[in-house]
């Protein structure tokens, strides 16, 4: 398993992993399919363009691209000591592997010593076990949870709102 910052050239792999993401577990994501399936691999390419604040990591077995991961740095001045974590997703013949896990841990170290972030934020379905579990493995702790957060299908969704703290 190899774990990368994508780049411009990575856009048809992200595009295809990302719209089967949002496909698979829409209830994991705030976007949705019908909402991304139109986006060009020129736009999307240049949103991987490298960018100081804002970061995707991609988990490659091989050359497959088989996991996705975003981190983003707050833009507003007094709130740029803090990131957030979005859009992760390994596919579905890759978990179990610790894609998730390598994944999160990068994107922390990068947080910390590259962008000098003193904290990390996410939000995740209540009902994602598994999520949960592995942030909290990596030293995610919940700091309040949004009622009704999302509606998918007519039915609410809550998130917990979780946070890491970088020493």
């Amino acid at each position: 398993m190899h774990i990368r910052p994508l780049v411009p050239a990575d856009a048809a792999a992200f595009k295809a992993l990302r719209l089967r993401g949002l496909l698979e577990c829409p209830s994991a994501f705030a976007s949705s399919f019908e909402e991304e399936q139109g986006d060009t691999l020129n736009a999307i390419a240049q949103r991987l363009a490298q960018q100081p604040e804002s970061t995707v990591f991609g988990a490659f077995d091989d050359s497959q691209l088989v996991g996705l991961l975003g981190l983003v740095r707050e833009n507003q001045r007094k709130l740029a000591h803090k990131g957030f974590v979005w859009g992760v997703y390994v596919a579905g013949e890759a978990r179990g592997k610790g894609v998730a896990g390598e994944l999160l841990g990068q994107a922390l170290v990068y947080a910390k010593l590259t962008l000098d972030l003193r904290q990390v934020n996410l939000g995740v379905n209540v009902n994602n076990l598994a999520a949960i579990a592995l942030y909290r493995r990596h030293g995610f702790k919940t700091f309040g949870t949004e009622r009704g957060f999302m509606l998918l299908e007519g039915q609410p969704h809550d998130e917990l709102h979780m946070v890491c703290v970088l020493a």
